[in-house]
């Protein structure tokens, strides 16, 4: 039907009186990657913002809600951004992309939105960065990988988080992990005295393993990846890439979780 109406002169870029929404930002919000993939044929504005001053970036990622649907948003993501959607783009509470996409705990967008330029650390009208919208939805998608959300972010730039915030993360010991791995010593964990009992039991060895090494000194490989990945900063992921060695050593300077505290 949408092809038909085009081909019979109906403007693309044509906009809602009051919201200001075209039909690429419609198409967007509701993971229609055909819809998106005509609409960009017939020139569609992928710039053009809403009344809230945001674009179909913002409304793909704000719409992928359900994991189910993850592959059609992520090729919506993909085809706007290669038609030159602008990832920093925000709107009038300055959420970006990122933001939503950390918020629906989609660690693949999320992923190719930093490969495009977007800012890891980036603060909203709120004050709350990407990482602190991924962590807030931890316990809702703990088996969407929350985990490679949290090392895409810091190994592109995202600061370390505060002690306290490590037991959002308790249903997803792999985001635990690589949060733990950015500090030089095991901060005191006194949420762990709290533990539900069926997240304890399941993943009792690591649990154990952190409160053993609480307040330790780290191990030299650690301290010597904590001085290198300080030293890159935001270019961690793009520099490790090229570094010529082992791809488990690269693995293990991107913070891949491994459930041990090396």
């Amino acid at each position: 039907c949408a092809e038909l109406l085009l081909s019979g002169g109906a403007e693309v870029n044509v906009r809602m009186r009051d919201s200001r929404l075209t039909p690429l930002h419609v198409a967007s919000r509701r993971g229609l990657d055909k819809h998106v993939e005509l609409f960009l044929l017939y020139g569609a504005d992928v710039l053009a913002t809403n009344q809230e001053g945001e674009t179909p970036l913002n409304a793909a990622c704000s719409g992928a809600e359900r994991p189910s649907e993850g592959a059609r948003y992520l090729r919506v993501v993909q085809m706007l951004l290669e038609a030159g959607a602008d990832p920093q783009t925000a709107g009038r509470k300055k959420h970006t992309p990122l933001h939503n996409a950390c918020a629906n705990c989609c660690p693949e967008i999320a992923h190719m939105l930093m490969q495009n330029g977007a800012k890891a650390d980036v603060e909203n009208s709120a004050g709350y960065t990407p990482m602190d919208c991924l962590l807030q939805v931890v316990e809702d998608y703990p088996d969407q990988h929350p985990e490679e959300i949290a090392r895409s972010l810091l190994n592109h730039g995202a600061k370390p988080v505060s002690p306290k915030m490590l037991k959002l993360c308790a249903p997803s010991p792999a985001t635990v992990e690589v949060l733990l791995n950015t500090f030089t010593q095991i901060p005191v964990c006194e949420w762990m005295d709290s533990l539900p009992t069926d997240i304890y039991e399941e993943h009792k060895s690591f649990f154990d393993l952190v409160k053993e090494q609480t307040g330790q000194p780290r191990s030299l490989q650690h301290l010597s990846r904590s001085v290198l990945r300080s030293q890159f900063g935001p270019r961690c992921l793009s520099v490790v890439s090229k570094l010529d060695i082992p791809g488990s050593v690269k693995d293990y300077l991107l913070l891949r979780p491994d459930r041990t505290l090396r």
